[in-house]
Parts: structure tokens; C-alpha cells; sequence
């Protein structure tokens, strides 16, 4: 395993993502420690969501950047639709095709279009620029859903993991 793929799937900077989700309960998953502006429900289906985003623009398939912040977490319908253990698979397919593409050598300089929001110019960027900012992002909302899960009483996972 590349340092990328171990910044995207395993304890290259932190505890692993599958164990920042492991052991979490749907009614946990859903519950907002006090002064938090959502729950870990809520900020997997976000990384998932720029996850899966990000992926389609590696891959090529033409993908709209989200109209505003909002769009980018779920609504009540989404949370109803899709439960936390059905959200954690999706969350580690996506973190899997990432680490994949995190290991074609050749392929990471390639340049691909990176939509901006609404009414900026398009970018560019190349695949390994991309996963490092994916791999920014995920660090930045795993984080929080650590602290969230200490809030919550909920960490470390049985499994283990990181506690300093």
C-alpha cells in the first residue's frame, strides 16, 4: 500500500476510517452531541457523498458541483431511505475504488475537470491532486466525527483505536 492509499483507507495520519465508523448504532448515528450542528450520520453521508463526487470526476462522468453547501448533506428523505449500515458500506466501496485509483501509478498524473461552483470557471486537476484533496477532506470531517463520538461517549470503538 502507497502512502496515498493509506492516507485514504488506512492510519497513515489517524485511526483508520473503518474504525471511526465501527461499533456505531443507528440511533447513536443519528443522535447530535450538545452544540454540534449535526450528527455522525450526517457528516458520513457528507464525505460520501464528496467521495462518490470526486470519484465520478476521476472516472470521467461529467458531475455537476453541488448549487450550494446544503446539497451536499442529507435531507430527512435521504436519512429515512438509507440506514447507517447500509451509508458505512457505501462510505468503504467508495474509500476501496479511491485506494484503487490511488495505486494506478499511471494514471495519477492524468488531468481530469473538477467542476466549480456555480458561475466560477472550470478547473482542472490531476487524479493524485484530487485524492489528496479528497483524502484533506475525509481527515477533516473523520476528525470531527471522532471528537463528536468522545462527546457522545462513544470512543475508542471496541475494535480500538487512536485515543490521544
Amino acid at each position: 500500500m502507497n502512502e496515498l492509499q493509506r492516507v485514504l483507507v488506512g492510519d497513515a495520519a489517524a485511526a483508520e476510517p473503518g474504525q471511526i465508523v465501527a461499533g456505531v448504532t443507528e440511533e447513536l448515528a443519528h443522535r447530535k452531541p450538545e452544540g454540534a450542528p449535526r450528527s455522525l450520520y450526517e457528516e458520513l453521508w457528507h464525505v460520501t457523498f464528496w467521495l462518490e463526487l470526486s470519484l465520478n470526476w476521476i472516472g470521467g462522468t461529467a458531475t455537476p458541483y453541488p448549487a450550494s453547501a446544503a446539497d451536499g448533506f442529507p435531507t430527512v428523505q435521504d436519512m429515512e431511505r438509507e440506514s447507517w449500515n447500509a451509508l458505512t458500506v457505501r462510505f468503504q466501496r467508495g474509500l476501496e475504488r479511491a485506494a484503487e485509483a490511488a495505486e494506478e501509478g499511471w494514471r495519477l498524473e492524468k488531468r481530469v475537470a473538477c467542476p466549480s461552483v456555480p458561475g466560477v470557471a472550470e478547473r482542472t486537476m490531476t487524479v493524485r491532486e484530487q485524492l489528496e484533496n479528497l483524502g484533506a477532506h475525509n481527515a477533516y470531517h473523520l476528525g470531527r466525527m471522532v471528537l463528536m463520538r468522545q462527546l457522545l461517549g462513544a470512543w475508542p470503538p471496541a475494535g480500538g483505536g487512536f485515543t490521544w
